[in-house]
This record gives structure tokens, sequence and C-alpha cells, in this order.
């Protein structure tokens, strides 16, 4: 490589980098939702934690798969604005309403009736109640929710994630004493616990997709996308692309998500405190996983906009450092995680038990994250180049078969001593069976992804 290309690949990880720390910071304060959500309903009581560990898996699970369809279409905007196509941009922007639209529908039907998924995974009966009451109120706030993610999309792909960003910190400012004030009451408000919760959560996504809206129309480094022309009718041969290319990669973050969201599911039966523990076990691993997505978000809009600037050459080269940088944070991470898991369960919750419990888990989640970091970057760089339909296959098979299926065999089928050993009251056999997949899931992503920089021209 010459000098000119090595300063040039060095400016290119700088630009990732700063990228990716904005990117990082904004989706932490979104996990602070989460992570507030999970304390204040802990210092509420061990039912509400409960409560709020099955309807937040539940949740994540339809937004997060929904919003991977709107994420998906990040590299076709990036390779757009890589070959200076301002206005395809904007049409294709106005073209994914009808797309939102679906999915909305889709997501609040999914939320407002899940009685048979709550009894086909044994929730207990008095906890359903409180389940539904917070589903309830947290798919009104889907639409706004799934809104701005495609604003956010928008603005990763342009490489302007400072505007997402800015909004995310700010709404965390609202979310904190909202869901304090809701869920404990005060003020002439009645305690609701965990629907508290969610209240909180709906009133900050409306906020945030306000806001979004009045940037669009008021900043000028829109105006040459043109997006505020008459929506054109749909277009559906620039709708098929887009499912192609969104559907499997929403499948497959529901297939990755569900692989652990329904563990909290599963927990359930075995009481509140063991899914306090896999609550605050699930809310660690999801913020940490925050790290790898935020590097995997900006490498691939910058990987799509210099394909699109017709530069393949740059674009393998950020693929290949980007991606040893990204197990080297990982690896540290973990680190921390594992040494300091007592201290760390100690933050979320007063009981002892449950913190025991904890503790127990974070050694498999500090594995599961290495395992995490190095698939979640090679699935978003494959997705540059279309590639959606293998890693989905690859995750029904690992992360639904011997994720999900391996632990809830170990937990509840497992025969003799291993049944026993294994299953009383700790949601560790998931744990672990799930870190395993998905440590094969890594090893298959990551080879795929070295052939196709190997084969690429």
């Amino acid at each position: 490589m010459s000098g000119d290309a090595r300063h040039g690949t060095r400016h290119e990880i700088r630009h990732i980098g700063r990228h990716a720390l904005t990117v990082l910071a904004g989706q932490l304060a979104v996990m602070a939702f989460g992570t507030t959500d999970t304390i204040v309903a802990g210092r509420y009581s061990d039912g509400a934690v409960a409560a709020l560990s099955v309807g937040a898996a539940i949740f994540v699970s339809v937004y997060v798969s929904l919003m991977g369809i709107f994420q998906a279409l990040l590299p076709l905007w990036a390779e757009q604005h890589g070959a200076n196509q301002p206005l395809a941009i904007g049409r294709s922007l106005r073209q994914s309403m009808y797309l939102c639209l679906a999915a909305c529908l889709i997501g609040m039907a999914v939320l407002l009736a899940p009685d048979a998924l709550l009894r086909w995974t044994h929730v207990p009966g008095p906890l359903q109640q409180e389940v539904k009451r917070y589903l309830a109120i947290v798919a009104l706030g889907l639409p706004p929710a799934l809104l701005f993610r495609v604003y956010g999309a928008l603005n990763q792909a342009l490489g302007r994630p400072h505007l997402v960003t800015r909004l995310q910190l700010a709404s965390l400012l609202l979310k904190i004493p909202l869901s304090v004030w809701l869920a404990f009451g005060g003020l002439g408000m009645p305690a609701m616990g965990a629907a508290g919760c969610a209240w909180a959560t709906l009133v900050v996504n409306y906020a945030m997709f306000g806001i979004a809206l009045w940037l669009m129309r008021s900043r000028d480094f829109y105006v040459p996308l043109a997006l505020w022309q008459r929506l054109e009718r749909p277009d559906w041969p620039q709708l098929a692309r887009f499912a192609r290319l969104g559907i499997p990669a929403g499948l497959a973050i529901l297939v990755e998500v569900t692989s652990f969201t329904l563990m909290a599911l599963f927990v359930a039966r075995q009481g509140t405190q063991a899914s306090a523990a896999h609550q605050i076990a699930a809310n660690l691993a999801a913020t940490c996983y925050m790290v790898p997505l935020s590097l995997a978000i900006a490498a691939s809009a910058r990987v799509s906009f210099w394909r699109g600037a017709a530069n393949e050459a740059l674009a393998r080269q950020l693929i290949i450092q980007c991606f040893w940088l990204a197990a080297l944070i990982a690896i540290t991470l973990s680190a921390v995680l594992f040494i300091a898991r007592e201290s760390i369960a100690g933050f979320y919750t007063s009981s002892p038990q449950v913190v025991a419990l904890t503790a127990g888990l974070l050694g498999w989640v500090a594995l599961y994250h290495v395992a995490d970091a190095v698939q979640t970057f090679s699935i978003f760089v494959l997705r540059c180049y279309r590639i959606t339909v293998a890693p989905l296959a690859i995750y029904c098979a690992l992360l639904w078969g011997s994720g999900l299926a391996g632990g809830y065999w170990l937990a509840y089928e497992a025969p003799g001593s291993l049944h026993r050993s294994l299953a009383q009251g700790t949601p560790m056999p998931f744990w672990a069976a799930s870190a395993g997949a998905l440590i094969v899931t890594a090893m298959a992503f990551s080879g795929i992804l070295c052939r196709v920089v190997k084969t690429r021209p």
C-alpha cells in the first residue's frame, strides 16, 4: 500500500471512529431508557421488574425487528450519497414511508394481542395482566419510534449522526424524571409501576419524532434531497428492492433478538427473582451490544459510500481494519464485565438473592458479547454487498435451534443430575447455550465476510 493510500485509510478510520462514537453516545442514551426503567421497576417491586422483563422482551422483539428493515436501507442511501444522487435519496425515502406504514400496522397488531404468546410461554396469570397493560401503552408509541429510526438511518447514511445523537441525549433528560414520577406517583399521579415506565417511553417517542420533523423542514443540508415533494404513488419495483434487502435483514434481527428476549418468557416460570436477574443480564448484554453496533453502523455507511463512489479497494481496506478493531474492543469490554460482575449486579438491585443470580449470569454474558461483536460487525458489512438471506438461515439454525431450544432443553428437559443442577431457579442454561450458538454464528459470518473481501472486485 502506498503512503498516500495508508494516509487515506487512516483518515477514513478516524472518520469512522468519530461517526461511531457519535452513534454510540446516542445508542447508549436510548439504552439508558431501558436501564432507567429496569432500575426504577426494580426499586418499585420484584413484580414490577418481572412484568417489565416480559413486556420489554416482547416489545423489543417487535420494535427491533421492524427497525432492522429500515436500518438495512442505510447502505442504499449511503451509496446514493457516494454517487452524488441527492434527489434519488429523497425519492427513496418517500417510498420507504409505504413500508413504514405496513410495519406500524403489523407491529401494533402484535403488541395489542399478545395473549397467545403469553400462554405459549407459560407466563404466570397474575403477571400477564401487567404485561398486557405495559404492551398496550408502548404499542401507541411504535409509529413515532419507527419513523425516528428512518430519520436516524438517513442521517447516518449522510454522515451526519450528530443531529440524531443530540436528540437522543436530550430525550434522556426527559425520560428519567418521567419514569420515576409515573412509576412511583406523586403530584396528583397514582403509582403505576411498570406501566408508568411505558407511559414515559410513549411521551419521549413522540417528542423525539416531532423535533426530527422540524429539523428536516428547517435545516439547509436537507434541501438538495427535495424531501418535501408530493408523495409519489407506490413504486412497486423499488419497494420490492427494499423488501429483498430489508425483510431478510429485519427477520434476521428478529431471530437474533428473540433468541435471548424469548428467554425472558421461558425464565418467567422460574419466579420473580430469576426473571429479575435475567432482565438485568439482558439489559447489560444489550448495552454492551451498542458498542459494536455503533462501529458497524459507521463502517457500513462509509463502506457503502466508497462503493457508491466506485472505490472498492478503499472499501475493502476499511472492512479489514474495522473488523479487528471491533474484536479488540469487545474483548476489552468483556474482561471488564467479567471482573466487575458482582459490583455491577449490586448497582441494579438491592436484593441479595437477585445479585447472586445476576453475578453468576454475567460470566456467560461476557463470553456472549465477544461473539456478538464479531457477528454484528460482519452482518452489517455483508448488507453493503446485498448478502442477507444466508445470514438469516444461519441465525435460524443456530440462534433459535442451538441457542434458544438448546437452552430450553438444558433448563427444563435435561435428564437426571444435569436437570437438577442447571434448572433450579437460574437462567444460566439459556445464557450458556446462547453463548455457544453465537460463537459458531460469529465464525460463520466472519468466514463469509472474508470470502467477500477476497473475491469481490
